[in-house]
């Protein structure tokens, strides 16, 4: 399979890419600055792209099975998450590559009925306008006429080991034992891989964690 990756260089992404390319795809890394990318691969080509512009998605996308995207802003950036939503639809759906995946929010899984994470007490104050912001980009990706694909990953995430075990969800929070909500980013890329190669959740969201 050919995809195109956004976000590349990020964390996610770098163990995104990793996966694909373990897995025999042909990666398109789409980054800022190629100067500053070291990695190298025969099935990895990397170009610079603005994930900010309609034209550039599809210019770069044209031709792949999937579009991935990993984007995800600093504070204060959660107007710049919204238009990266509108133009990635706009630019995949030129290019006229039916699916695309994008690595979102955690925010917006539920607790309980009707209770969202990020409207519960413990959820730190500083990251909810951001977890607003992905779930209107949520909204914005489940309006469009894409075969899109959202995967929230779990409410903690950081670099661990790959098990390839993990436990799968929707839009209720996936929690332990222990109620803790934890995935590493290499089991959450595989998950996205896993996506890739095997469609389940399209025009669906959904969620992993141990």
């Amino acid at each position: 399979m050919k995809i195109v990756l956004f976000g590349a260089n990020g964390n996610i992404g770098q163990r995104i890419g990793r996966e694909a390319l373990n897995r025999g795809f042909e990666v398109t890394a789409v980054v800022r600055d190629a100067k500053q990318w070291t990695e190298q691969h025969d099935n990895l080509r990397v170009v610079e792209g603005d994930i900010m512009n309609p034209a550039s998605v599809a210019s770069i996308s044209l031709g792949h099975d999937a579009v991935v995207s990993t984007y995800g802003p600093s504070f204060g950036g959660e107007d710049a998450l919204l238009e990266a939503a509108r133009s990635l639809i706009e630019g995949v759906r030129r290019a006229g590559v039916l699916r695309l995946l994008v690595v979102g929010g955690a925010g917006s899984l539920e607790v309980s009925p009707g209770l969202q994470l990020m409207d519960t007490p413990d959820f730190p104050e500083e990251y909810r306008p951001l977890a607003i912001a992905h779930a209107e980009a949520l909204r914005i990706y489940s309006e469009s006429d894409l075969d899109w694909t959202y995967l929230s990953p779990a409410a903690t995430i950081e670099s661990g080991r790959r098990t390839g075990q993990f436990r799968i969800g929707t839009d209720k929070i996936v929690l332990d034992e222990a109620d803790r909500s934890y995935i590493s980013i290499q089991d959450f890329a595989a998950a996205m891989i896993d996506e890739v190669e095997d469609p389940y959740f399209t025009r669906a969201r959904f969620t992993v964690a141990y």
